[in-house]
């Protein structure tokens, strides 16, 4: 009952409240107009515009509020931005915007939401929750970004602007330590090495302990994690209109915690694993309904798994690595009639896991994947100089992606041996423009379009010793006599894809715009190798229209927008012992509200919010999967038959898939309700420096992991509170912070698979204190 009232009460504030979220107030506005001077920048349309400007939902968060709320990973963003989160299927952290995101892992699958770091699209999902290392922004647009972004963006996209080596000397050291032994240090430094070259360098390390407790041994520190990297850059003059930028970034991070899962209880009963079991089945179980069961082996014994909060009871080996090497190229040229910027990219990012599918100590099913990923890219911009009625952005895009997987699996107490794998190379070629024209002092149009050729090559997947037949071209079921290991080739595929963009815009003064847009988002089809499939996955197509207001004078900005999507063909996954099955979902239907507002109603006084309602539900999907505990009484190779322990099966109480229509179900991941609000207070210590007082509430309702509707994550909200003080100099500092301080207890997800299902468990109340200088 007090949760419940908590929740009603949060969000009630949020609503009178309007909405949230303040932004970034670009320090270099040098060309900016006087009406522009002090506007909030951003580069959401491939160009710097003033944010009022911009005829797009997005949330822009600069590095102060950032810090304030306690932003140290990018995932940590979502309590910052409505209609956001961050969920992950294992250590795949996939992003969802408004309803739209994916719960692929398969080689090649692709993220729905793409994340840039300094004009850098980042592809492997298993990299996408990283470290911030000196963030100056995060911009987050809504709805798809098809036309200037591409084929990753039918949710939106993720924006991050990093510092650059600069010519004036300086740096910073931060250091923090924190409950369950955190600790994280932090150093950057830059200047000149001459006239026309700067240069910079950061070093990052974070470890601690994590909030499990193995109920094995009563060990504590089983979800002991670290993580370092270190980044370098070079800024070079090379002529008063041509510069260059080099970054070079090495990182590695060992965290267990989206493996450390435990058994998913049924509270509810709303999972519903007994509901297609027959009467004669349910006899044998002796129930009618899952309510209240912990969704594993329906016989497992107590005391071979866990279920409170933070509790595990695995098998080891449980863990996840990462390893990334990136080399970075940035060219900006003036060429006198427009700008030119190249953007070169290599990147390899190696990321081994271990995982206890079955969610028990019983020695079942342990997995590890070994995957491998190297990218190359090249992008070209160009873009017209302010001051003409014409403004217009034009491009063309390579991209080449290698996503190698080596899959070992252990079979009750053997050794771990070859258990498949999958590899596909994409590549894609695209070309786009968009151009704004000015009809009137007050009216601009906007058309442009994207070109894509995406192809999907060099695919296969091997055999593992299970394998009796695999699926082929067109769906049909193809006999396997061969030996495991054996590499099945698989057809390239090939899309192309137009995705057009057209907005009208009406300025009614120079603090306001109003804006009505049509855009179009394209995931381009893929192949289910992790599935044994030789059958391509049809590409998804988003239609979007939004309707919205901004306005900014610079003490107060608000904004406000509706949106209607038709989304077709998504593309989703079901798992089934170890393999992810991938199937086109036919059709969903979105629409929704969101607006954010910032008030600075006196110096050193900010209050930001906003909230989001997302109404996101399955139009068409008839034959959805579902999980169930098989039925002894159904009959032999019936999807709910108990498979015999003499073939290899489990026999009664094992987990099965079968369908159900999902029609009308709401879209996984996809909560109707999201919102926050924050104040940030400075107080002014005469000349004994300052102290800054901020929070914020973040509340989220209900949802679903999954796209049957069979598990629930009921509605919770995150209190972050920090209290800094600031010497007179603006060197030294020192704080105390907390995080979830009402101590929330939540699952940030759930692995759903016939061999268990898996709940990891959110960080219960953090604090801890921290300290910076800088010079």
């Amino acid at each position: 009952m007090r949760h419940q009232f908590v929740s009603t009460a949060v969000f009630a504030a949020i609503c009178s409240a309007a909405s949230f979220t303040p932004a970034l107030a670009q320090d270099d506005q040098d060309g900016a107009s006087d009406s522009e001077v002090g506007s909030i920048f951003v580069t959401a349309q491939r160009r710097d515009e003033a944010s009022v400007d911009v005829p797009i939902s997005l949330t822009v968060l600069d590095g102060d509020l950032l810090a304030n709320a306690g932003v140290e990973r990018l995932s940590d963003i979502t309590k910052l931005t409505p209609g956001l989160r961050f969920d992950s299927q294992g250590p795949a952290v996939q992003p969802t915007i408004r309803g739209v995101g994916t719960a692929i892992t398969t080689s090649g699958g692709g993220p729905n939401v793409g994340i840039y770091v300094d004009g850098f699209f980042q592809p492997n999902t298993y990299v996408s929750d990283f470290d911030l290392l000196n963030v100056e922004s995060i911009q987050v647009l809504k709805g798809p970004q098809g036309t200037l972004f591409g084929r990753n963006t039918t949710g939106g996209a993720i924006l991050l602007t990093t510092a650059e080596p600069s010519f004036t000397p300086g740096g910073e050291v931060r250091a923090s330590h924190g409950r369950f032994g955190a600790i994280s240090t932090q150093g950057y430094v830059t200047g000149p090495l001459s006239d026309t070259i700067a240069v910079d360098l950061e070093g990052q390390f974070r470890r601690g302990d994590g909030h499990f407790t193995d109920l094995t041994t009563g060990s504590e520190d089983i979800g002991e994690y670290d993580s370092w990297s270190i980044r370098g850059g070079i800024r070079a003059e090379l002529t008063e209109n041509v510069e260059v930028l080099l970054r070079l970034t090495h990182s590695e991070a060992s965290n267990p915690t989206t493996q450390l899962v435990n058994a998913y209880v049924d509270e509810s009963g709303e999972a519903g694993f007994l509901s297609m079991v027959s009467p004669a089945g349910q006899a044998i179980y002796g129930a009618t309904s899952s309510q209240g069961l912990p969704l594993v082996y329906f016989y497992a014994p107590q005391g071979t798994f866990a279920t409170e909060p933070g509790d595990v009871l695995l098998n080891p080996p449980v863990s996840f690595e990462a390893n990334t090497d990136s080399v970075q190229l940035t060219i900006s040229a003036d060429l006198g009639f427009a700008e030119l910027t190249s953007y070169s990219q290599y990147r390899n990012d190696q990321t081994p896991y271990f995982g206890d599918l079955d969610a028990t100590a019983l020695p079942f099913f342990n997995i590890f994947v070994g995957v491998d990923d190297e990218n190359w890219s090249q992008e070209f911009l160009l873009n017209s100089k302010p001051g003409s009625r014409l403004q217009w952005t034009a491009g063309l895009n390579y991209f080449n992606y290698r996503d190698t997987w080596d899959v070992d699996a252990s079979f009750g107490l053997s050794p771990f041996n070859d258990f498949g794998g999958s590899s596909t190379t994409t590549e894609s070629y695209a070309a786009f423009v968009d151009l704004t024209y000015q009809l009137t002092d007050s009216l601009f149009v906007t058309a442009g379009g994207r070109y894509s050729h995406d192809i999907v090559d060099d695919a296969y997947f091997t055999a593992n010793p299970f394998t009796t037949f695999y699926t082929g071209p067109n769906g049909e079921r193809i006999p396997f006599n061969g030996t495991p290991g054996t590499r099945i080739a698989v057809d390239q595929l090939t899309d192309d894809s137009f995705t057009p963009r057209f907005v009208v815009r009406f300025e009614p003064d120079d603090q306001s715009s109003i804006y009505a847009s049509y855009t179009q988002g394209y995931k381009a089809g893929i192949l289910n190798v992790g599935g044994l499939s030789q059958q391509p996955v049809e590409p998804e197509k988003i239609d979007a229209f939004e309707l919205g207001y901004k306005f900014d004078n610079r003490v107060a900005s608000f904004s406000v927008a509706g949106f209607y999507y038709d989304y077709t063909n998504l593309q989703v996954s079901s798992f089934q012992s170890g393999a992810a099955q991938i199937r086109n979902a036919a059709s969903s239907e979105i629409y929704g509200l969101e607006g954010q507002f910032s008030i600075n109603p006196a110096d050193g006084f900010s209050i930001f919010g906003g909230a989001a309602w997302t109404h996101a539900r399955y139009e068409s999907f008839p034959n959805a999967p579902f999980y169930s505990f098989c039925d002894p009484a159904a009959a032999a190779l019936t999807p709910l038959w108990c498979v015999p322990q003499s073939l290899g099966g489990a026999g009664p109480g094992a987990l099965v898939q079968t369908t159900i229509d999902a029609s009308g179900f709401k879209m996984q991941r996809s909560p109707e309700f999201t919102g926050n609000i924050g104040a940030s207070y400075a107080i002014d210590l005469d000349g004994s420096g300052s102290i800054n007082l901020s929070g914020n509430l973040f509340y989220t309702s209900s949802f679903f992991f999954d796209p049957e509707q069979q598990f629930r994550q009921d509605g919770y909200e995150l209190l972050t509170l920090r209290a800094e003080w600031v010497d007179a100099s603006e060197r030294f500092s020192l704080a105390v912070y907390g995080d979830n301080v009402t101590g929330q207890r939540y699952q940030s997800q759930v692995l759903f698979n016939t061999l268990g299902i898996g709940s990891v468990w959110a960080a219960p109340a953090t604090w801890g204190v921290s300290a910076g200088f800088r010079f």
